[in-house]
């Protein structure tokens, strides 16, 4: 039992120095620098704020001259530098606020020792208030509430208690007599400020960081819109590419028949080409089956919904143009369809495209412009343009549930084929759409100028 108080004994001293010395770094690296921390601009009062304060600390500077000269019995001269320290400290916080918050309590550190051999004069008079004055006061809570809207909780919590303890160590050990103390009113406003300005900027960084994740929220569901329509694109070009392939496997066996005595070599090859192609189906399916596993397609508002189409039916076309108009019709639009130039057979992926827009078109035109007519146009030209123009709608639209998909799936589309669009608002109010889809590779639509990168005109 003896050795156990001179060994402990000095092991506690050893971890009290290492906490000590812990504390004093840490209050060195938070309040030892000078780093630059500007007052941004108010959202709604602009450089208001600003403006106002630098008034303050000039009345500050003021005030502080007048009361440590002729409260304080203090040479004019030392009376304003020290006053102008006050009122200088509030500017510099807008910039630096943790230099002025050291010259602020440098101000009344250097205010009070001055005035302290003065104090038994003031037995006579009204007595003067120490170690704070007014402007003191008034000047170190506006710094302590700019340094707490920027700094760390932890910086502003070590600023508080550095004034307190300063303010203890004149008012509480030094003291003095016939003075105001005002030690117990600038401790407690300090305390109020500083959790104030605490409160404020952590409201200020939650509001930040919902925006941010507002944003990316948005971004994702922006991103994962254009992955599902992507997706449903190529669900529906599936068919297409399948029809393709199917021909290619039909050829492939057919073609030995077709030849009298084919050659041998003929035969491998074809029968590889027929191979190939059967493999290439199976590989289509199983892609299929991935894309419609997690969304699985039971046809569109316009084309199938009611009818309750099957995933697996084939994809429309131009031909079916007059049925969806017709549906539409009965759905309470009143559409007028013209087709222009020679019709004539075109591409699956191009007929599917076009039946899409103007479905995408009515569509939109029966949920945000109730009351309004539509015009389809498609022309016919050195590719195929489809027009779908509304008039302005003659009552407010309901709230639509829907997520972007119409327009998104317009572009995507459009873009897929190295095509133009353009989707803008009329002057009367109505709406116009028009797609370009070229045929070939060499096609430009009349009039048309593409922009690849968002696929307008």
């Amino acid at each position: 039992m003896s050795r156990v108080g001179p060994v402990t004994e000095p092991g506690t001293r050893r971890v009290l120095t290492g906490t000590v010395l812990r504390w004093l770094r840490v209050l060195r690296d938070d309040l030892w620098t000078t780093r630059a921390d500007p007052l941004p601009p108010s959202v709604r009062l602009r450089w208001l704020p600003q403006g106002v304060l630098c008034l303050t600390a000039f009345g500050i500077t003021l005030g502080g001259a007048a009361q440590l000269a002729n409260g304080g019995n203090l040479y004019s001269g030392y009376a304003l530098l020290i006053a102008l320290a006050q009122g200088g400290a509030v500017v510099l916080a807008l910039w630096r606020p943790i230099p002025a918050w050291w010259l602020s309590m440098a101000a009344t550190v250097v205010g009070a020792v001055a005035v302290h051999g003065w104090l038994p004069v003031e037995a006579r008079t009204q007595r003067f208030t120490w170690p704070w004055t007014v402007a003191g006061i008034i000047a170190h809570l506006l710094v302590l509430l700019l340094l707490a809207l920027r700094v760390r909780t932890r910086v502003s919590a070590e600023a508080l208690g550095l004034t307190v303890l300063v303010t203890y160590l004149l008012e509480g050990l030094w003291g003095g007599a016939n003075y105001q103390p005002t030690g117990m009113v600038t401790t407690v406003l300090s305390a109020v400020v500083v959790v104030l300005g605490m409160a404020l900027r952590g409201r200020r960084e939650a509001r930040a960081e919902l925006g941010r994740q507002t944003t990316l929220t948005a971004e994702e569901r922006a991103r994962r819109t254009l992955l599902e329509e992507r997706s449903r694109i190529a669900r529906e070009l599936h068919d297409v590419v399948a029809h393709h392939m199917s021909v290619i496997s039909i050829q492939a066996q057919v073609a030995p028949h077709l030849v009298e005595d084919p050659p041998e070599e003929l035969k491998e090859n074809l029968a590889g080409i027929r191979e190939n192609a059967l493999e290439a189906l199976t590989e289509l399916r199983r892609v299929l089956g991935v894309l419609r596993s997690e969304h699985p397609e039971t046809g569109d508002l316009l084309d199938g919904s009611a009818t309750g189409t099957a995933p697996h039916a084939p994809q429309p076309g131009l031909d079916r143009l007059e049925a969806l108009v017709e549906n539409t019709r009965a759905a309470g639009l009143t559409v007028d369809l013209d087709i222009k130039g020679e019709r004539r057979p075109l591409p699956p992926g191009v007929e599917l495209s076009a039946y899409r827009i103007v479905q995408e078109a009515l569509s939109n035109v029966l949920r945000h412009a109730p009351g309004a007519t539509a015009r389809v146009e498609v022309r016919y030209t050195y590719g195929l343009i489809v027009e779908i123009v509304n008039s302005p709608p003659t009552r407010p639209a309901p709230p639509s549930p829907g997520v972007g998909h119409g327009l998104l799936g317009m572009r995507e589309r459009v873009a897929m084929l190295d095509g133009s669009l353009t989707a803008h608002s009329l002057p009367d109010g109505g709406y116009k759409v028009m797609a370009y889809l070229p045929l070939s590779a060499t096609d430009v639509a009349p009039g048309f100028v593409t922009d690849h990168k968002d696929g307008t005109v």
